[in-house]
């Protein structure tokens, strides 16, 4: 059934929303982040496809989402909305969970990405997701991290236009900002 599908380019979807937890909003809240992520929802459960949302386990004692901690729980919205939670312990939303057999289960083939943090947990979720044969829509202003130059210390880096950059340059991986997520997805 999925190559018939495929065949015919018609894929079936799921927004995967990979650790929006409280601990990431406590220095800044990432409005424009917050908002194209409410935006998906939206219009994910409108067309009744999948919404898939990770918690990642964090036992570094002081984390900002160290496990048990009001850190490491998901944003309200993101908790209530989502059809699924899927905890996860890696970088690699595929790695010591069910999602590739859930997904499969589901015929779900094009994966779209928003979420935190940018440079790893989103950035490696899509390479991997591609890598195990998904066609993957990474939204670029729909992911976020709270990392920044310094962190790296690497003068005027801009993660979020970095990691896009790479992802798209791959040719691969589909890279857009939502405005062209809806240009070319919701119209």
């Amino acid at each position: 059934m999925m190559n018939m599908i495929k065949e015919k380019g018609i894929f079936m979807r799921a927004l995967l929303i990979l650790d929006m937890q409280k601990g990431f909003f406590y220095n800044k809240q990432f409005l424009e982040q917050q908002e194209i992520v409410k935006r998906m929802i939206a219009e994910f459960k409108n067309r009744g496809d999948k919404i898939i949302a990770f918690k990642h386990i964090d036992k570094i004692e002081g984390s900002i989402i160290e496990y048990g901690t009001d850190g490491s729980e998901l944003l309200d919205y993101v908790e209530v909305d989502s059809d699924i939670v899927i905890e996860k312990d890696s970088p690699i939303a595929f790695m010591n969970t069910n999602l590739d057999n859930l997904l499969k289960k589901n015929q779900l083939d094009h994966l779209f990405i928003v979420g935190f943090n940018t440079e790893y947990c989103c950035m490696f979720t899509s390479i991997a997701a591609r890598d195990r044969g998904y066609k993957v829509t990474f939204i670029e202003d729909g992911t976020g991290t709270v990392n920044d130059m310094e962190t790296y210390e690497m003068p005027n880096l801009d993660i979020q236009d970095f990691v896009g950059s790479v992802l798209n340059w791959s040719n691969i991986i589909e890279v857009l900002y939502y405005e062209e997520y809806v240009e070319k997805y919701e119209k």
